[in-house]
């Protein structure tokens, strides 16, 4: 019974992280057309190089949680 938790809880996540990107993103873009007469490549890169952190982070802080619950010794595999 427990087990769609995770996937449930982790689907949700996924979507309102991905959503939250998405507005955000588009915000920025739409700020940078209507102020200052920018390029819209230049913006474009910029929001891309912010969605390629925001991955990288979120990759590494999953890979250090990983590592330091492997050190504590928990179990993380699947059933």
């Amino acid at each position: 019974m427990m087990d769609w938790v995770p996937i449930v809880f982790v689907t949700f996540k996924v979507l309102v992280l991905g959503t939250g990107m998405f507005f955000a993103i588009k915000w920025h873009y739409d700020q940078g057309k209507k102020g200052r007469k920018t390029e819209q490549r230049a913006v474009l890169r910029a929001s891309g190089k912010v969605a390629v952190v925001f991955v990288l982070s979120l990759l590494g802080l999953g890979l250090a949680t990983f590592a330091v619950t492997r050190m504590l010794g928990l179990d993380l595999t699947f059933p």
